[in-house]
């Protein structure tokens, strides 16, 4: 199905997709460091060769400071879970939101089927969109795309529907949780950093304790529908 518009330069978009058939496309650490690598790295003009970055000895923190050429996007805000990824994108050159994706989930998909011996598709068709035509819209992103990983807590997978259980406990699961940009919003010595270009999105937050606070209020937020304007569940 085609999309309703037409993804523009200068404009915000929520990117999301999930495994075929909502398969496992994580199962453990080093496929989700894999999915991780390969968001900075194809994000550039140039060729991605992993195993040659691999090749040259270098700790996994490392090669986040790896200099490219001009990216493709400019990435706002992630997060991966078990079966989906979220991820908040600037569509900062012509096309370049379709070919960072095409070169992220190629590559991703190529590196899952040689690890776990499978053949065809992994993801579920083309990634899904949602564009950000308002601030409000833009600025709950950041704490939708935070959040999700809430859902893995035993006993919290309806708290947006039902409320939370224990906010304490929940965000001390974000902390720990290292498969998302939050620790990059939280803690400024965060190995992701250089992942995120912040200065192209709205500064919504001036310190971490402004966004801990608007994480706050949305764990606080009861809505029977699920947490408002939301895409479809990727569950």
């Amino acid at each position: 199905m085609s999309r309703k518009y037409v993804i523009a330069p200068g404009e915000y978009y929520h990117i999301y997709n999930r495994g075929v058939d909502k398969r496992i496309i994580f199962k453990n650490s080093s496929d989700y460091h894999r999915f991780i690598l390969l968001l900075y790295f194809c994000n550039s003009s140039n060729p991605v060769d992993l195993e040659k970055i691999f090749r040259e000895g270098r700790t996994f923190p490392d090669m986040f400071n790896t200099e490219r050429e001009k990216p493709l996007v400019s990435i706002g805000a992630w997060c991966l879970m078990p079966n989906h990824f979220h991820l908040l994108l600037k569509e900062t050159s012509d096309m370049g939101i379709v070919k960072f994706m095409q070169k992220i989930t190629t590559g991703y998909s190529m590196y899952f089927n040689k690890k776990y011996t499978r053949s065809g598709t992994l993801f579920q068709g083309k990634f899904k969109s949602e564009h950000a035509t308002n601030d409000n819209y833009l600025k709950y992103l950041f704490s939708y795309i935070h959040l999700n990983p809430i859902k893995l807590i035993e006993g919290e997978s309806k708290w947006k529907e039902v409320g939370i259980h224990d906010q304490s406990a929940a965000v001390k699961f974000l902390e720990k949780y290292e498969y998302s940009s939050f620790n990059s919003y939280t803690r400024n010595n965060s190995t992701y950093r250089n992942i995120l270009k912040k200065d192209e999105f709205p500064i919504y937050f001036d310190n971490p304790i402004d966004h801990l606070e608007e994480l706050s209020e949305w764990l606080n937020y009861q809505d029977p529908t699920g947490f408002g304007k939301v895409e479809p569940s990727q569950n």
